[in-house]
């Protein structure tokens, strides 16, 4: 067994945290002699139980697993990088407790160190959602990569406002890639691993589970050089990401919100403990250009003068399903129930248009599976 298949076969461990299989490797230089190591020696190092090494012993056993998780790579062209390989993201590697193990969907590059985290509140407002896109166009049109977490709402504004600038943008998983979730972004996950990559430390098959979503949120803020937080309610699951940004000393931004507003608790917060208040992505980038590789930051003066223009869908062509629904849509929101009343389309031929009319920016969703026109459209 080689030290990728090793390094897998501890990565499906239950009990086996990124801690203890780095420490394992660090005590024995290769991950291959970790198998082969007596009762004894694996108690020496500290955080090894008794019942970790029955299960590393009972997965070692378990080759058919193992052979079957690489098959399943192979067919569905997923790439295995390992905190030992020298592609493995430089910004990760350097946190405290890196994935020994990532899953690739697509390709992460050199310029990918750039990388901004933007995320916040899955029932983020029509506000946050415009925030956030306006945000990650800017910020992509400038040559940073964007890195969020593929949930619905801020994470998905996100995603969608880099595709649209053409940069490139990074979607962690808390699920094995063969378990994505929300399942609504199928769509939206194939883009980002076309123009970016879908990454997670879980093996292919793993359920969305609760307790992986804490996990996912340290890769988010590891890949990238600050994390920006839009809407965040008070126990918001962007906020772990915030606090875990300062214990990797990244920088924390925030975008303040409506007094009144609940998704506006989070944000504030962190404003009141220090996190940079923004406006406009140039307060991100002055606020993180010394550690930027290969970067040219536009002057301050031409982006303030630049007009935001998000919706602008001159020259776009549109297939007949993306035509039906638009000619129907208006400035008022129309649920998706009724969109499917109107078009006579079924489920499997509306989500694809309306992801794709999403991309082009000529509509936008809004909480509750509500779309309307964009405004230039």
């Amino acid at each position: 067994m080689n030290d990728l298949e090793t390094l897998l076969l501890l990565n499906m461990v239950p009990s086996l945290g990124c801690i203890s299989i780095l420490r394992l490797i660090q005590a024995f230089d290769s991950p291959r002699k970790i198998l082969d190591a007596d009762r004894q020696k694996l108690l020496r190092i500290e955080g090894i139980t008794v019942r970790k090494i029955d299960e590393i012993y009972k997965a070692k056993g378990n080759a058919d697993k193992l052979d079957r998780e690489i098959k399943l790579c192979r067919d569905k062209g997923i790439k295995i990088s390992t905190v030992l390989d020298k592609d493995y993201p430089e910004n990760l590697k350097n946190i405290y407790d890196p994935p020994v193990v990532l899953y690739i969907k697509g390709d992460i590059l050199d310029c990918d160190y750039n990388s901004i985290a933007v995320v916040g509140s899955r029932r983020a407002s029509f506000y946050g959602i415009s925030t956030a896109s306006r945000l990650s166009v800017e910020l992509a049109q400038s040559g940073i990569t964007i890195v969020s977490g593929l949930a619905r709402g801020i994470d998905t504004a996100s995603h969608k406002g880099a595709l649209a600038a053409k940069g490139r943008t990074i979607a962690v998983l808390g699920s094995g890639i063969l378990k994505l979730y929300p399942p609504e972004n199928k769509e939206l996950a194939g883009a980002v691993s076309e123009n970016g990559a879908i990454v997670s430390e879980f093996s292919l098959e793993t359920p969305p589970l609760a307790r992986n979503f804490p996990r996912r949120n340290r890769i988010i803020s590891g890949l990238s050089l600050g994390v920006v937080v839009v809407e965040a309610a008070r126990n918001s699951g962007a906020l772990i990401t915030a606090d875990l940004a300062l214990e990797h000393n990244r920088e924390v931004f925030a975008v303040p919100g409506k007094m009144d507003s609940t998704t506006s608790i989070g944000t504030h917060s962190l404003i009141k403990q220090g996190a940079k208040l923004i406006s406009c992505s140039e307060d991100i980038i002055d606020e993180v250009k010394i550690k930027l590789k290969g970067f040219s930051a536009p002057k301050r003066q031409e982006c303030a003068a630049k007009e935001y223009n998000n919706d602008n869908v001159g020259g776009l062509r549109l297939d007949s399903n993306e035509d039906s629904v638009y000619k129907i849509l208006s400035r008022e929101p129309l649920y998706i129930d009724d969109i499917i009343n109107l078009t006579n389309m079924n489920i499997a031929q509306l989500s694809p248009a309306l992801v794709k009319l999403q991309l082009k920016n000529m509509i936008k969703e809004l909480p509750g599976k509500n779309f309307v026109r964009a405004q230039n459209g």
